[in-house]
């Protein structure tokens, strides 16, 4: 199997990384033993690189993704993400870019994974109120430090990822992007190969719409995020499954499933796309990594251009829930998700004038929602 490389100076990788994010929530329930398994078995049919985040299950995915590596840390190159904040209320985000979160972060991380350095380490969401060369710059000197080997940005714009390329050079951008995700085509993707950057995509199977057999969103299991995400909704839900219809039809010409059609069309897409499919079934694993031995032909790749627009989503219906600035701590955006409109607030809210509660790890604040707007109060934990 040839292995790609990821930037022009970071690691070989097999062609597809493995995503943990569902191992911990998102996709309703999931039993760890079962998790790890696949870990394992990702490891044995040659993955080596596992992507989690701090915000996944609040820090429960690295420390699960770092008890299924502890006895063959070697085999595996870690990736993990830093800058978006959660606290108890499941309905919070925070972003922190600041460089005094940056280190922090990575210390936190490093310690729930169990290691003594992380592979690759991402910037999750660019903190608005941050110069990026000011977090780009303080991760650089977590390189200097020996505790990150290579730097990666997530979901940024062009323009932004050639300012982080400024100051230190970024081995790998993570974007979402498959046959229904195409916007990355029209400036990021082009400007990342310029500067030498690999894309690491991820929802390649569009949080399973490619997989070709999802059931309506009411029957997903409690917990599932898709349950009450637009593309997965009435009058969306019904376009899409058109959609997949005819990538399905196009999947059994060639032999393959609808999931693996679409991976090796993403992995055709050039040597520098390293797909992140994730999953919670070992099953489900092995039909991706199948995927990497398919070399499509000219007429399937016509096919799927002309069965799914060329466009920025193919699919209708936003892909996740959207969230808006609420509120911010010292050092830190915090967003709040309108999780039953999935729209953003009409204004954003302010500071009040008490002080946040801080101690030398955290700052907590009752958060009460100001006139006109339509969050509710809260309470906001974020690391300092």
């Amino acid at each position: 199997m040839k292995l790609r490389r990821v930037g022009r100076e970071g690691p070989e990788v097999f062609p597809l990384g493995l995503g943990c994010m569902g191992m911990s929530e998102f996709y309703g329930s999931a039993r760890e033993p079962e998790s790890i398994a696949v870990i394992h078995r990702a490891l044995d049919l040659g993955v080596n690189l596992l992507d989690t985040a701090d915000m996944y299950g609040i820090g429960e995915n690295e420390r699960l993704v770092g008890r299924a590596v502890a006895d063959r840390r070697d085999r595996v190159l870690l990736a993990t993400k830093f800058g978006v904040v959660r606290a108890g209320d499941p309905a919070a985000r925070g972003i922190n870019g600041s460089p005094e979160y940056v280190r922090a972060a990575c210390d936190a991380s490093l310690a729930r994974l169990c290691v003594d350095h992380i592979d690759l380490y991402y910037l999750h969401r660019r903190d608005p109120q941050v110069p990026i060369e000011e977090t780009v710059g303080a991760m650089a000197e977590l390189v200097r430090a020996g505790k990150v080997r290579w730097l990666g940005l997530s979901e940024v714009s062009a323009q932004t990822l050639r300012r982080a390329c400024s100051v230190h050079p970024i081995s790998a951008l993570q974007s979402e992007f498959s046959l229904f995700s195409r916007d990355v085509e029209e400036s990021v993707l082009p400007t990342a190969r310029e500067l030498g950057v690999s894309l690491v995509a991820y929802a390649p199977i569009s949080r399973g719409l490619l997989g070709g057999a999802l059931p309506p969103a009411s029957e997903l299991a409690d917990g599932d995020f898709r349950r009450a995400a637009p593309r997965f909704l009435g009058e969306n839900a019904e376009h899409n499954a058109r959609l997949v219809a005819r990538v399905r039809e196009i999947a059994n010409e060639a032999g393959l499933s609808p999931a693996q059609l679409s991976l090796a069309w993403l992995l055709a897409q050039g040597e520098d796309i390293v797909p992140i499919p994730g999953t919670k079934r070992r099953s489900y694993l092995e039909q991706n990594v199948a995927a990497t031995e398919v070399e499509l032909s000219g007429r399937t790749l016509a096919a799927l251009e002309t069965a799914v627009p060329r466009a920025r989503c193919a699919a209708s219906g936003t892909r996740t829930c959207r969230t808006s600035v609420a509120d911010r701590p010292p050092g830190g955006v915090v967003l709040r998700v309108q999780m039953r409109n999935w729209s953003y607030p009409t204004r954003r809210e302010r500071l009040r004038s008490s002080p946040f509660s801080c101690t030398s790890t955290s700052c907590t604040r009752q958060l009460g929602a100001t006139s006109g707007s339509r969050t509710p109060g809260l309470v906001v934990t974020t690391s300092t």
